[in-house]
């Protein structure tokens, strides 16, 4: 998740300028909903953090890793590729903070029972094709009075709808393809499902007591742009 899609940053990968190219894509590329005062203030609750035992599933470039960390977490961030956990490492040295990285499976989390206060993950769990096997290790990992908040993509999001109209009206395939089967050709990454809210929130219902969610729109879900559209993220809160 390198945010760089086309390999336009001609840059040192995992110099300081890199992250720093990187970061302002992701941070501009979501700038409508995820920000306030502060990169990424408005989904995550930056100021409850500190002395928080915190797991980030999924922390990619470490982006997230670093931010709650310099808020005072004790965070751990996990990864399925060791790329990840590299790239996360190399930018906590380079900025001067201390995160536990280390690459785990979330569908078999290697911690105990109620470890974390706070759990995060971004636009990672719908990659797995046993996404109720994550959202358990979730719930088995979060303390009893913790918190979870997991960003999914929306299949009513403008993205997915356009290339689902664009895709069977010009392309042809709604004569074999589903509608999930349409949407996976053309995402980010292996087996990337889209959930409608309701049917995201009753998957975690199963397991958290008290669950919410918002639609987190971007610029083309209120005017349509005439370039490549960006996902549109679904985030669930989620307490014991």
């Amino acid at each position: 998740m390198t945010y760089d899609w086309r390999g336009e940053t001609p840059l040192t990968p995992l110099s300081a300028p890199w992250f720093e190219a990187l970061d302002r894509r992701q941070i501009e590329g979501h700038r409508l909903f995820a920000t306030e005062r502060e990169p990424f203030d408005r989904v995550l609750p930056l100021d409850q953090l500190a002395g928080k035992h915190v797991l980030e599933i999924g922390c990619g470039m470490g982006l997230h890793t670093q931010v709650m960390a310099a808020k005072g977490a004790h965070v751990t961030a996990v990864d399925l590729t060791p790329t990840a956990v590299q790239a996360t490492q190399a930018r906590l040295a380079l900025k001067g903070l201390k995160a536990r990285v280390m690459e785990a499976d979330a569908e078999r989390l290697p911690f105990e029972k109620a470890s974390f206060d706070f759990v995060w993950s971004w636009g990672v769990i719908h990659h797995s094709a046993r996404t109720t096997r994550i959202v358990r290790e979730i719930s088995r990992i979060t303390k009893p009075d913790g918190e979870a908040r997991v960003m999914v993509y929306n299949r009513e999001g403008t993205w997915a709808r356009a290339y689902f109209l664009r895709a069977h009206l010009l392309g042809g395939r709604f004569l074999n393809h589903t509608f999930d089967e349409t949407l996976w050709a053309k995402t980010d990454g292996f087996s990337a499902r889209y959930y409608v809210r309701e049917q995201f929130e009753d998957l975690f219902r199963g397991f958290f007591e008290q669950v919410g969610s918002e639609i987190c729109g971007q610029e083309e879900d209120a005017v349509p742009l005439p370039r490549v559209l960006s996902l549109c993220p679904t985030e669930v809160t989620l307490r014991h």
